[in-house]
């Protein structure tokens, strides 16, 4: 069978870049992301966004980070440097995993993926566990080591090893994965 692709961007939103949950690290990301995101859109590989969408006072995630990514809002928006477009597919998420209790694997089923393209915030969390899941799943793991990141290079060297050991997961960068498109 051959290997189809679809790029994963998790949690590239105004709230974890520049608003709320702020990770500076994950500005580093963004010309990568975007140099990736263009690509990708240019031979044809989906992109899909897989974004916290909060409930206010509800999800059990808050309780833990406080409000952030809610719903509806600014901070839940894909930051503009992305440049979201209409051909692109948004999946909206209550917890860490793009999979979880979501449509994300019914629609890399309908689009004939086999293999999925981890990037955006952070390795060692929301990324970790789409990823743990879409290996469960029975999806080749690639991350875009130039389009990852964490809070602190600590947490991002731990979710890249843990990623690359627990999963198998394909560690590389951007223009390499620019080249098999």
């Amino acid at each position: 069978m051959k290997e189809k692709q679809a790029v994963l961007v998790v949690d590239m939103l105004n709230d974890f870049v520049t608003g709320a949950l702020k990770c500076d690290r994950g500005l580093a990301i963004v010309p990568q992301t975007a140099k990736l995101l263009n690509a990708a859109r240019k031979s044809g590989v989906p992109v899909i966004f897989c974004n916290d969408a909060h409930l206010k006072g509800i999800d059990h995630e808050l309780k833990l980070w406080g409000d952030h990514a809610i719903a509806g809002t600014e901070g839940a928006k894909v930051i503009p440097e992305l440049n979201l477009r209409e051909t692109d597919y948004v999946v909206p998420k209550r917890r860490y995993s793009g999979f979880f209790r979501t449509d994300l694997e019914l629609l890399l089923r309908e689009l004939g993926v086999t293999t999925v393209i981890m990037t955006g915030l952070h390795t060692h969390m929301c990324v970790r566990h789409t990823s743990a899941d879409a290996y469960q799943l029975g999806y080749k793991v690639v991350v875009a080591s130039d389009a990852t990141d964490s809070f602190t290079k600590e947490d991002y060297d731990y979710g890249i090893k843990y990623l690359k050991e627990v999963y198998g997961a394909e560690i590389t960068d951007v223009d390499s994965l620019i080249k098999t498109f």
